[in-house]
């Protein structure tokens, strides 16, 4: 299943997003903090929406592992 298949209309994002405090954290925990937040989000849509726990562990670990794939640490931007 693709995140196209679960994307659906913009009414309900507000139920799935969950905002990570700004105040009181360095950038490294502030950062940490939003990916935590935002895979746990995307696990909860994924599994309300009836993907399977494989299902969507193998998602997530293949995104992140094609994020981390392409990673050039020697290229210029953020």
């Amino acid at each position: 299943m693709t995140m196209d298949n679960i994307s659906g209309d913009s009414s309900g994002h507000d139920m799935f997003v969950t905002e990570f405090p700004k105040q009181g954290f360095s950038i490294v925990d502030y950062l940490q903090g939003r990916v935590h937040f935002s895979i746990m989000d995307l696990m909860k849509l994924m599994h309300k929406s009836g993907v399977s726990q494989t299902q969507i562990k193998e998602t997530i670990l293949g995104n992140v592992t094609e994020i981390i794939d392409n990673f050039e640490p020697e290229s210029k931007g953020p």
